[in-house]
Parts: structure tokens; sequence; C-alpha cells
């Protein structure tokens, strides 16, 4: 059994004060910020590990980004995983969701044989949860998203979705996608042995030289959707500091609770 484990490498959300943006194409600057792996493509490695620790399988894992990128798949090594690879090229840049889970289905295509393919839920830099379910589009393959459960059978799977109200428990056959929430498990740490395998390990790097891509279908060329302002939205602070006794303060604070229509009556 082929695994194969999609993860991305976004900002650290304690480096949210250090983001910077990219006037020219409204894009995050990564490199000046400490960078991580996905939380949610963590909880996606772990499964795969844990499936390839009850199953006979292998676990490949691929990212799309620029060349510190491959610190994501170091880590993913670290974790346990057998194979990375890097998927870096400057045509690639600028990719909405679209262009990038059409880029990641062809690397995918390449490795010509695989029976599952994991992936988190959403990207926390992104939120909008399309890449998984696009490069199940673009191969064609069915796909369970929002997964909390998961059980590998001979050529099938079975999981649990969550849904807003209920859960779902649905059973599709393989190969297929899944993406996960966090609730699936709980990742494990890299071992000291696997930081020291993880660094002395081969990460090859595919260019669009070697996919052969169409340049107008990957970068901003292929990118049907622009992003026209990212910012951090500021919070005024608008704290007020009550002065006098204890009686003074509460009924200042009810006659505020009042006037905003928070506190109709009093007994």
């Amino acid at each position: 059994m082929h695994i194969v484990v999609c993860i991305k490498q976004v900002p650290d959300t304690e480096e949210l004060p250090k983001v910077k943006i990219d006037p020219k194409d409204n894009t995050i600057v990564r490199e000046e910020v400490k960078n991580i792996i996905n939380p949610f493509d963590e909880n996606a490695i772990e499964e795969a590990l844990r499936i390839k620790e009850k199953k006979s399988a292998s676990v490949t894992a691929i990212s799309m980004g620029p060349p510190q990128a491959e610190e994501a798949l170091r880590r993913a090594l670290a974790m346990g995983v057998d194979e990375a690879i890097l998927i870096s090229d400057p045509v690639f840049a600028g990719s909405d969701t679209w262009a990038t889970s059409y880029v990641l289905s062809r690397a995918i295509k390449k490795l010509e044989h695989f029976d599952l393919i994991l992936a988190g839920k959403q990207a926390i830099d992104g939120d909008t949860a399309q890449v998984g379910p696009g490069i199940a589009e673009w191969l064609g393959i069915p796909q369970l998203t929002y997964v909390r459960k998961l059980e590998v059978k001979d050529g099938s799977i079975v999981a649990e979705r969550a849904l807003e109200d209920y859960f779902e428990v649905i059973e599709t056959r393989l190969p297929a996608l899944v993406t996960v929430t966090k609730e699936i498990n709980e990742p494990r740490y890299p071992s000291l042995r696997g930081l020291l395998l993880a660094k002395k390990k081969e990460i090859p790097i595919w260019n669009n030289d070697y996919l052969k891509l169409p340049v107008d279908k990957v970068g901003l060329d292929g990118s049907p959707t622009r992003v026209i302002k990212v910012f951090i939205p500021k919070l005024p602070s608008k704290g007020e500091i009550i002065e006098g006794d204890l009686n003074q303060k509460a009924e200042r604070v009810i006659e505020e609770l009042k006037k905003r229509n928070l506190l109709r009556w009093l007994r």
C-alpha cells in the first residue's frame, strides 16, 4: 500500500505580527518569518504513519512551495515518513487553489501508483479547504472531507465525517483522497534518531522541466482567482476604567448595560 501525504509550509501563527505582504501580487512573504507544517497536515502525516504501522505501507510526503519548504518535508521525514518530494519552480509562484491542486495532482500521477492520499482539511494561511478536493477532482478519484475517524480495509476505507449538525459514516473504494480534522489523532514528536536520519535524506526537487506542465495552467497565469487584498485586521481597544467605590462602579456598569440593551431589567 502506498500513501501520499500532501503538506504545506505555513507561517507560524505566533509570527503574524511580522508577516509582510508582497504588494505586487498580494502574496505572503514567507522568507522573513518562521514557518511550520500546516497543523492539520501534521494530523494527516500522523494518520498515514498509524496506517503504516498497522498495514504493510509506505508513505511519501509531497509539498509544493519555495525552496525553504524543504524544512517541512524534513520534519515529516523525522516523524517517520519514508520519502519526500518538493515541487518547486518560479513558474508555480502565485498559484491559487485551482492551479495548486492541478500541479499536485500531476506530481502524484508521476508516482504511477498510490492507494490513498491524505491531507489536512485546510491550510491556516488560506482556510479555503479547496486544494484537497481539487486534487481528487483532477485525478478523478473519490474524496472524503472533514474526516475524524478512518479505517482502512482491503480495497476500501470507512470514514466518519464531521458535518455541521451530525456525523456521517461513509465507505468508498481505493484509491481515494481524505482530508482530516484535528480530532482524528494527536501528532507524534519526531524522535532524535528520526531527526538525524531526516538531515541526511535526499529530497528530490521536481520543477516544471521535470513535470512539463503548460505554463498557462500554473502560477498566476493559470489562476482564475486573484487576491485583491491581504491584511491582518486590527481590533481597536475601547476599554474604559470606571472610577469610584464598589457601589458607584456597579451602578455605572448597570447603566452601560441598559444603554446597550444588554440588560433590560434588574430585580
